[in-house]
């Protein structure tokens, strides 16, 4: 399998996996122009998806999704409250690229995508967990806590992309209104670089894993006081950097952790 982080962040997030035979997005929250340039860095063409699975309704993860499913004849696939919320939002889509899913688990070829609820504001949010050939990588961002749902279903993967979002002192002092912060700081909010630290703390087992600390708040955070949150709180608790787990951040403006396993 092959894991790209094309862009990652609260101004827009796009993940790029495929397997031998398929190609999918998760989510595409840039304008299309910005999804063709980061797909087409990496060497791939977004004539070649199979799919995007849209995680929820907010702009930074749907904003190109209409343009590429038109231009590309790209199926989309979302629960059915995701669909009513943000169908007014994403243009005209062909019939037969309206993907409703009602169930926990889809298949593509030789790729299962297996979906689960994570705690955010939105409608109906799922995060995704893909499979194929005893491979899986995870996607678990915009999530208010970490709960067991989301433990139990990303704990094993080989590559998971983990919000860390914000630190708490720079959103309680930042510039954001009262309520915003609230909402940020609830449990169906974001999570914060030291409850994404405990998180992976409490997922490490003898297999090791590939964690990639993405959906950072341009305005309340830092890529590098991300990292050394979390790298403070694994090593206060004896975890091993480069045995147990292995820790890198996703590019907010550009594709980054191309990673193949």
């Amino acid at each position: 399998m092959i894991f790209c982080s094309l862009y990652s962040g609260s101004s827009g997030n796009s993940i790029f996996v495929s397997s031998g035979k398929a190609k999918i997005l998760v989510d595409a929250g840039l304008p299309g122009k910005s999804i063709e340039a980061a797909l087409k860095s990496i060497g791939e063409s977004p004539c070649d998806i199979d799919g995007i699975f849209v995680t929820h309704e907010h702009t930074d993860h749907i904003k190109g999704i209409g343009v590429m499913s038109r231009k590309y004849d790209i199926p989309i696939y979302a629960n059915e409250k995701t669909w009513k919320s943000m169908c007014g939002s994403i243009g005209k889509i062909k019939e037969y690229n309206i993907k409703v899913f009602d169930k926990r688990s889809i298949s593509i070829k030789d790729m299962d995508i297996v979906n689960y609820s994570i705690p955010h504001d939105a409608a109906c949010p799922v995060g995704y967990s893909i499979y194929s050939s005893g491979k899986k990588a995870s996607i678990a961002t915009d999530l208010g806590c970490f709960t067991e749902e989301v433990k139990r279903n990303i704990e094993d993967s080989d590559v998971i992309l983990l919000e860390s979002n914000h630190d708490v002192e720079m959103l309680k002092f930042g510039p954001y209104p009262y309520n915003l912060k609230r909402r940020i700081l609830s449990n169906v909010g974001h999570l914060s670089n030291d409850d994404c630290g405990i998180a992976i703390a409490n997922m490490v087992n003898d297999k090791p894993m590939n964690i990639v600390l993405g959906h950072l708040s341009k305005t309340n955070n830092y890529p590098e006081l991300a990292y050394q949150t979390v790298v403070n709180l694994l090593t206060e608790r004896k975890i091993k950097l480069g045995k147990d787990v292995n820790l890198s951040m996703a590019d907010r403006n550009k594709p980054s952790n191309h990673i193949e396993f």
